[in-house]
């Protein structure tokens, strides 16, 4: 059955880069400020990105639990901290951050609201909560380096770690319920504007969290816990050597055994939280790029066949029509669209990759977008429209100045450069297009270069940290992102 679109406008913007006083974005003013904003420009989808506890890099993508929420999110009093506007300095916003939530925590007395919490969040919040304060005790290493009773769960030793870890266990759970009250807050404020939440989910786990260490039994795992093969992509437009993302492969016959159970609770825990859930990476459901454990390129990869039907077939039985969008970008085969036209999920279109050589699966001309689809000026991976639109493509080992020259010029076929600024150019492109939602980063509405971007594939640190000020939101820019919405029939 297939999931309809209405015809709509919407923000990509994570939480952690709205203003606010600590440093770093929070589930509270300022996100309502911001629903305001976006209700005042009659914008109706408010994309982020995932919003779980992050590990490694800062990133995301990257994070402890796929259940869980990010503890930095939760809003909390505290005086205002001397830092950046405009990035977060993840070094001195954690442990700042992180003492304001536990003085929250410290406040809290438990009540009817967090015990039905606890109880109603029993797939994961028992194992995540150990999980995270097993790391905590033991140092932040990740659980591979852990006691070997605990890093093999063995019955005794965790009935000994609970006993031992009570208060922090308490305490991880207090702190799950305080940001999911935000959270859920959030949503009703936005539904009483008329206002879509879209989520994202990656469609891998990080090897360091509660879910592999909670079940690695589907996780393809060495003895040792270590992955035996891991994730990522053949080279493409971002990395000649392809992208390696460390993330450990699942077990899918294991998981086809159990009725795909961890999945069909992944997916209700996401359409609990959202509207609409953008799947990360989907074609990796249809095939997908398996890397050995130990490489240290994503280049001596091969495909290999994944689920597909049976999983999505296993997902409808048991939710029902997905409200899923699908990201399907890369390296797409006839039988990657099957399997996402055969469940009527919209897929993407990225207006940046629209104007290369035609021919190219990924360059789809904006006039063939089909009602059926999502547009977007670029991703949380693109640079800003105005950082693309100046760039020379000297640092890009995939391109070289005539392709970037071509594109300039295709891309001024499609492009009113000649009466608007690039970003609005950009933007006024993609609101005409046929797909039924247009969803714009920002740092596009705001006209910001190439130092806003959010991140930058293949690199290790320094993402993640863009931030925007309500200084920088004029009510010009506001008017004009108003007046594109309804003059492209958006506003309904």
């Amino acid at each position: 059955m297939e999931m309809r679109l209405p015809r709509s406008a919407g923000i990509l913007l994570h939480p952690t880069s709205l203003p606010g006083c600590h440093g770093i974005g929070e589930l509270g003013d300022e996100a309502y400020r911001f629903l305001d904003f976006l209700g005042a420009a009659h914008v109706r989808l408010w994309q982020m990105l995932p919003l779980g506890p992050t590990g490694y890099g800062d990133s995301p993508y990257q994070c402890f639990s796929a259940f869980a929420g990010n503890p930095l999110l939760i809003a909390v009093p505290g005086p205002d901290a001397p830092l950046p506007a405009h990035e977060v300095d993840f070094a001195r916003v954690v442990p700042l951050k992180r003492a304001l939530v536990d003085a929250a925590i410290d406040r809290f007395e438990p009540n009817d609201a967090f015990h039905a919490f606890v109880a109603a969040q029993a797939y994961w919040l028992p194992d995540y909560a150990l999980f995270a304060a097993l790391k905590d005790a033991h140092g932040g290493r990740p659980w591979t380096a852990w006691d070997a009773g605990a890093a093999r769960r063995e019955p005794g030793a965790l009935a000994s770690w609970r006993l031992r870890l009570a208060p922090a266990i308490h305490r991880v759970q207090v702190e799950q319920f305080l940001f999911a009250s935000q959270f859920v807050a959030l949503r009703r404020a936005s539904a009483a504007r008329g206002i879509q939440l879209v989520g994202d989910l990656p469609i891998y786990v990080a090897h360091d969290s509660a879910d592999v260490w909670a079940h690695p039994e589907l996780f393809v795992l060495r003895d040792d816990g270590s992955p035996a093969v891991q994730a990522g992509v053949p080279p493409d437009y971002f990395s000649a050597t392809g992208q390696l993302w460390g993330n450990p492969l699942y077990n899918w016959e294991a998981m086809e055994r159990t009725g795909f159970a961890w999945w069909i609770e992944r997916m209700r825990h996401s359409f609990a939280a959202f509207d609409l859930v953008r799947i990360d990476h989907f074609r990796g459901f249809e095939a997908f790029w398996e890397v050995p454990g130990d490489a240290v390129t994503a280049a001596g990869g091969r495909w290999v066949k994944g689920p597909s039907e049976a999983l999505f077939g296993a997902l409808e039985a048991a939710l029902g029509p997905l409200p899923v969008i699908a990201e399907n970008l890369g390296v797409i085969t006839p039988a990657v669209e099957r399997l996402r036209q055969r469940h009527g999920l919209p897929g993407m279109h990225i207006m940046q990759f629209s104007f290369g050589p035609s021919g190219d699966a990924l360059n789809v001309r904006p006039r063939d977008f089909p009602p059926h689809s999502v547009v977007y000026t670029g991703t949380h991976d693109n640079d800003t429209t105005v950082g693309w639109w100046h760039s020379t493509g000297a640092d890009d080992s995939t391109r070289d100045a005539a392709a970037v020259a071509a594109e300039r010029a295709e891309a001024r076929v499609h492009l009113d450069t000649a009466s608007l600024e690039i970003h609005w150019a950009m933007i006024q492109a993609a609101m005409a297009t046929a797909s039924n939602s247009a969803i714009i980063p920002m740092q596009d509405v705001l006209g910001l270069g190439s130092e806003a971007r959010m991140n930058r594939p293949g690199r290790p640190d320094g993402n993640w940290r863009w931030r925007f000020s309500w200084d920088q939101v004029t009510p010009a820019i506001t008017a004009q992102l108003r007046a594109l919405v309804v003059s492209s029939v958006r506003d309904g």
